[in-house]
């Protein structure tokens, strides 16, 4: 299976129901960056990133299970403690030292749970979080998620007017400026919803998208004590502005930026000033 053409670099062979595309290959004494996009999304959400990443290690991005191009199976296990258990895997297979876990949205979710187990280990894997419009508590879930609790009225939909109308109607819904949507976006993150797997794995993945143990996960979050970024946008209308908030006070080592006239998605909408946040905070902990 190929890489995207967006963010270049080359497929990884892990044996795991995981698409990982090498952009970088770094070295075995510097830093890994392991890349996790958002629900309905694909690794194409790094594309403003992973050239300027590049110069700094060895950057994977992931398109976790039932997403983008990884694979899509009918097997139910879509939880993103599932998806967790998953990168752990992959970290554990690879030998990943010197790791930043970088996370947005549902793939923010997915890097906490990663955290909290590879801090519980004590072996100093994991030097870095970076958190971005990420869900950590229990919280209303936005329409576009509990389509996924009437999977047949959703299949319906998506039937009747198209897996690109789908996704442009949602993205407009939650960036600050619509414009910002582009045809490519719209295309690449349709391509998933254009097969009955794709549609079954996203669906199976939204009703399950908080972890069942969601209080306790939370109560764990205190025992993640690396550096952590926090990025929300000031427009934030999936993951609410509080959540940044009280991660900010839950984590030992964190620091929570909050970029003005922005949505849900900071590496899409302010890709120039998200980028920078987060330079800094790699420069401030090296």
């Amino acid at each position: 299976m190929s890489a995207s053409p967006f963010i270049g670099g080359q497929p990884l062979d892990v044996d795991l129901p995981l698409h990982v595309t090498e952009v970088s290959k770094g070295d075995d004494t510097g830093p890994t960056f392991v890349m996790l996009h958002g629900f309905g999304a694909s690794s194409f959400t790094w594309r403003h990133w992973t050239p300027k990443l590049a110069g700094r290690g060895r950057v994977l991005c992931v398109d976790y299970k039932g997403f983008g191009a990884a694979p899509k199976p009918a097997d139910d296990r879509y939880g993103p403690e599932d998806q967790a258990e998953l990168v752990i895997q992959l970290i554990d297979h690879l030998g990943l030292k010197h790791l930043t876990l970088i996370g947005h949205s549902l793939g923010g979710g997915i890097a906490l749970l990663a955290a909290e187990e590879l801090c519980a280990r004590k072996t100093q894997v994991l030097d870095r979080l970076v958190l971005i419009s990420s869900p950590a508590y229990r919280q209303p879930l936005p329409p576009f998620v509990r389509m996924s609790e009437r999977p047949r009225l959703t299949r319906l939909l998506i039937r009747a007017i198209g897996p690109r109308r789908l996704i442009r109607t949602v993205f407009r819904s939650i960036v600050r400026d619509p414009d910002i949507v582009t045809e490519d976006m719209v295309k690449s993150y349709a391509q998933a919803l254009n097969t009955t797997e794709g549609v079954n794995a996203a669906m199976a993945a939204g009703r399950r998208i908080l972890p069942e143990n969601i209080d306790q996960v939370s109560e764990k979050i205190r025992g993640v004590d690396v550096p952590v970024l926090l990025v929300w946008g000031d427009w934030e209308r999936v993951v609410p502005g509080w959540t940044g908030e009280r991660l900010a006070a839950d984590l030992p080592n964190s620091r929570l930026v909050v970029l003005e006239r922005c949505g849900h998605v900071p590496p899409e909408e302010k890709p120039d000033e998200s980028f920078a946040v987060l330079s800094t905070f790699l420069d401030e902990n090296r």
